[in-house]
């Protein structure tokens, strides 16, 4: 995903401040997931479980995500394609939906993690994250569909 990340960068980074700050938040996000996830460079040097506020830190990152880009960022570009032909629109309508349907991997993680009072659920914690994992990357990948229509238009 992060290697995903720095195409992404290299190909629309620069062209556009939403863009941008789309593409720094999906960074901060991935980040965090590495560690917490202890995904190298960010191998825990013990073999623990991540600190419960480091699990709460990330799924802060992970909604803040999920809703800029449901309530500002989808709607601008499927705005933006509106004005832009028939064809923008129609991929715009298609994709939002298919993003929408990763939303709730990010919640259901969300929920479960921010409100456990059971240290068991702890150890699901690979798991979910494995689960959360394989969403973001559909996630960023349908998202990136979407930058490429706002960069091809607006930059």
């Amino acid at each position: 995903m992060l290697r995903q990340l720095e195409k992404a960068e290299q190909k629309w980074g620069g062209s556009n401040t939403l863009i941008d700050h789309w593409l720094n938040n999906r960074r901060k996000l991935l980040v965090n997931y590495c560690q917490i996830a202890g995904i190298p460079p960010y191998e825990p040097s013990e073999k623990s479980l991540p600190a419960i506020t480091a699990i709460k830190e990330f799924c802060d990152l992970l909604m803040d995500y999920v809703s800029e880009g449901h309530f500002e960022v989808y709607d601008r570009v499927v705005t933006a394609c509106e004005k832009h032909g028939v064809s923008s629109q129609k991929l715009a309508q298609n994709l939002v939906p298919r993003i929408s349907e990763t939303t709730d991997s990010a919640l259901d993680f969300n929920d479960k993690y921010t409100e456990f009072v059971d240290d068991k659920v702890l150890f699901q914690l690979d798991k979910d994250l494995s689960s959360l994992g394989h969403a973001m990357e559909t996630r960023f990948e349908l998202e990136d569909q979407l930058l490429e229509v706002l960069h091809t238009k607006h930059s």
